[in-house]
């Protein structure tokens, strides 16, 4: 389901503006490398004048001459980025320096919407910009394991806290290497404060910048777009709300990962059972990834969730235990 016309106008203009400063960033650059190396703006006029000269030439149709001038504003150009090296500087220094490679900024690859484009649409839909600053902190290269200890057995893992939680970032990190070959789904569950959610961002972060697209909601949030896509009704005076709903709901149906953060902490009853159940199906049946944490412990989750659901999650979901102590506390502490 397509998204507003002015909030498909408002993603255009941001990537009007990515490209805007990477093309001034850019120019900056050029003029400082100019001030420190005056040949190389003698060797860009050149490249330029040749430039133009091949156009002029393409136009009169004469291929020997073209040919010719083409080899030399390739010599000119090899000179160019030689220059740029024997100062210190990488031979692209001078190109505009793009979010996104893969579409140089424009959310397009010819006539499709670039993975970069579909997240911000994601984004935009369900306000995603505090998951955004998360995952640039909390990822795998600032993941620290030196708030697990390593000096007990965990019973209900045998291993130590350390030992369980390097076996479970590898889970994770096999999840992510064998995402586009054989998606699975993980549950992740563990007591409050060990690190579920920094291992969902993590995971998210990867995910991303692989161009997959990623929406990652509370239990909470999740179950408020499900309330209120059942109970909206598309009548004229509320086509508005409604659309944007069953747009929400479309994306959270359809995206490559939906990340369930805190499931348990929701007020549960028999309606947002059905609703689970429906999303958690539906993603299965779809071959869409799902990874869900909890505080919940296997016995809880099992009480508290219909048969059904808890068939499809231990049927169909890796389970990642984190055992340890409150890293919150621990950080305190230290």
């Amino acid at each position: 389901m397509p998204i507003k016309n002015h909030q498909y106008n408002s993603i255009l203009r941001e990537y009007d503006a990515r490209r805007l400063k990477s093309h001034r960033d850019a120019m900056a650059r050029r003029e400082a490398l100019y001030a420190e190396i005056p040949p190389l703006k003698e060797l860009d006029d050149a490249i330029a004048h040749g430039s133009v000269e091949s156009a002029k030439l393409s136009l009169s149709g004469d291929p020997r001459a073209l040919s010719s001038l083409r080899e030399k504003n390739e010599a000119l150009s090899a000179k160019k980025k030689a220059l740029i090296a024997a100062h210190g500087y990488p031979e692209n220094y001078l190109e505009p320096r793009y979010l996104c490679p893969d579409c140089s900024d424009t959310g397009f690859i010819g006539r499709e919407k670039c993975h970069c484009f579909k997240q911000a649409i994601v984004d935009m839909l369900y306000s995603q910009s505090n998951v955004r600053q998360a995952i640039d902190r909390e990822n795998f290269d600032s993941f620290s394991y030196r708030y697990y200890p390593d000096d007990y057995i965990d019973e209900s893992v045998r291993m130590t806290p350390l030992e369980n939680i390097r076996h479970v970032v590898a889970g994770a990190k096999q999840f992510i290497a064998d995402f586009d070959t054989a998606p699975g789904n993980l549950l992740i569950y563990g007591n409050t404060g060990v690190g579920k959610t920094f291992l969902t961002n993590c995971i998210a972060r990867e995910l991303i910048l692989t161009g997959h697209t990623v929406i990652y909601l509370t239990a909470f949030e999740l179950f408020d777009i499900l309330e209120r896509r059942k109970f909206s009704h598309p009548t004229d005076a509320q086509d508005d709300e409604y659309s944007e709903i069953a747009n929400q709901f479309a994306h959270i149906r359809d995206c490559d990962l939906l990340i369930i953060d805190d499931l348990g902490t929701e007020l549960n009853n028999t309606f947002i059972s059905s609703q689970l159940y429906q999303c958690i199906n539906e993603r299965l049946l779809g071959m869409k990834a799902t990874v869900i944490s909890t505080n919940l412990s296997f016995e809880q989750l099992k009480n508290n969730y219909s048969e059904r659901i808890f068939s499809r999650i231990t049927g169909s979901y890796t389970f990642l235990k984190i055992v340890g102590e409150d890293i919150r506390i621990r950080k305190k502490l230290s």
